[in-house]
């Protein structure tokens, strides 16, 4: 690889689901005796709770230290702060769906308030998204409701009992009103528009001098991130998966679970070195 393109080479990756994955998400499909080993890179409540396979550790390795490796996250500040991945720890992250740029693990004040005001200026306040929810939401499949930053809002959900047709009823609401809406899981993230990863990620890529990113993700809150990136990848689940999601520079990865968090980090090292 030459000088050049490992200076110049942006990485913006989702994590959870893209590299990162829960013990019910890995789908490790193949039988016990040939699973790979993993290494958790998240504990919560005295408990692990998110791992990597060893190989997608060692790949994540190579690619921090071959590009601006910048994790992209719709986790608050504090949920990322759990996460320890190996390699190089990252100069930039973005946390909050793009609500903060963290720069050596600080918020960057300059770029919070950027956000702040577009928001201000062009969506209904939180307050009246939250105010919608509570009086629409049924008990009998509303886990949790949670503010992220004070910047979005998001429901825990029993999946099993959540009408789609709800879903479909809160997006349509909600658009008019400068927000958009996605179900991951068992989770409605209730977001505002401007609230993007690929703004951060340009944001990022001015300031560290990159002319070339890529990025992966696999819900609908990465398509932005997807879209603005050179090159793009999705992982064969997911909510892009399941839509059926694509554009002309994104490749549609057939692995699923942890064998596409090492497929992903395989093709932005081969992408890195082009």
């Amino acid at each position: 690889m030459s000088a050049t393109s490992s200076a110049t080479t942006l990485v913006a990756s989702d994590l959870d689901r893209t590299l990162i994955y829960s013990a019910a998400s890995l789908d490790l499909a193949m039988p016990d005796a040939e699973a790979p080993r993993l290494l958790c890179v998240e504990v919560y409540g005295h408990k692990p709770l998110s791992y990597m396979t060893e190989t997608a550790a060692a790949l994540l390795t190579e690619v921090a230290g071959a590009t601006v490796f910048v994790p992209t996250t719709t986790r608050t500040r504090e949920q990322y702060g759990r996460i320890h991945l190996p390699g190089p720890a990252a100069r930039y992250a973005i946390c909050a769906n793009g609500g903060h740029i963290l720069v050596d693990g600080v918020s960057d004040p300059d770029w919070q308030r950027q956000v702040e005001d577009r928001i201000a200026a062009e969506c209904a306040p939180l307050t009246e998204i939250r105010a919608h929810l509570a009086t629409t939401a049924d008990p009998a499949w509303l886990l949790k409701e949670r503010v992220a930053e004070d910047l979005f809002a998001y429901l825990v959900v029993e999946r099993s009992l959540l009408p789609e047709e709800w879903v479909k009823e809160l997006a349509a609401w909600a658009r008019p009103r400068g927000w958009t809406v996605s179900l991951q899981g068992r989770k409605i993230y209730a977001v505002p528009a401007p609230l993007t990863k690929s703004a951060a990620m340009r944001e990022v890529a001015r300031r560290t001098g990159a002319t070339r990113t890529l990025a992966a993700g696999d819900s609908l809150l990465d398509a932005d991130l997807l879209l603005a990136a050179d090159l793009g990848w999705r992982p064969g689940h997911g909510e892009l998966a399941d839509e059926g999601w694509r554009a002309p520079h994104v490749v549609a990865l057939e692995e699923r679970g942890g064998p596409a968090g090492e497929e992903i980090l395989r093709r932005f090292l081969a992408a890195s070195a082009a």
